[in-house]
């Protein structure tokens, strides 16, 4: 330890004061504040880092930090205070934390863990600010979101039609077991269709329609 005293002229007389009879350099320590505050936020979390300077390494690696944060537009009186309990110059701030759309200030200080016995410090100042805004989650495409309403309505619906017009089919050749099963047959090269082979190949062409339609949407 140390012996600090204090000699001065007090109304012409030269006396000497005993100010700190033990003094121990290691018990008494300021640090400087930290450096280049930095930040980064995502959709999930912000991530906020810094640099310490004029720091010895032995002290470096039991340093104890305290981030403060507010919104930008609220006063220092009224911030979020975290300890923080590693001595890395580094923490994540998760997004449920953080309001959307809002701007936000943080600045962090440093001191020797309070768990060092062998030094003693107190808090060092503030460090310069850093902004950071909660990153939004991005809104998916109103175009994106009809093609996949209209895909999910067209499958059964194509389904029902198909359906439909099989049990029509059958209840047609119930009441009319000559007659032929749509009046509406195409004509091949001038001849009309044969009526038994005709509505097979309309299920098929309209499968086939259900099929390549589906395929343009996705």
């Amino acid at each position: 330890g140390y012996r600090v005293s204090l000699q001065g002229n007090f109304f012409g007389c030269n006396q000497t004061y005993m100010t700190f009879p033990e003094y121990n350099p290691r018990k008494h320590i300021k640090l400087d504040p930290p450096l280049n505050i930095q930040s980064n936020a995502t959709v999930s979390k912000c991530q906020i880092w810094w640099s310490v300077w004029n720091v010895p390494w032995y002290l470096a690696e039991i340093l104890q930090y305290e981030l403060q944060y507010k919104e930008y537009s609220m006063s220092w009186e009224v911030a979020m205070n975290k300890t923080l309990p590693s001595s890395l110059p580094q923490v994540e701030i998760e997004a449920t934390e953080l309001r959307s759309g809002i701007a936000y200030a943080a600045r962090v200080r440093c001191k020797v863990s309070e768990n060092e016995n062998s030094y003693h410090s107190q808090w060092s100042e503030w460090s310069q600010t850093t902004m950071f805004q909660r990153a939004d989650v991005p809104k998916v495409s109103e175009k994106i979101l009809n093609i996949k309403t209209i895909q999910y309505l067209f499958i059964p619906l194509s389904f029902g039609t198909l359906l439909y017009l099989f049990w029509n089919c059958k209840l047609s050749s119930r009441t009319q077991k000559n007659s032929i099963f749509f009046e509406c047959c195409f004509l091949t090269l001038g001849q009309k269709a044969s009526p038994a082979l005709t509505f097979p190949h309309q299920l098929l062409s309209l499968s086939h329609s259900i099929v390549c339609t589906m395929g343009i949407l996705r």
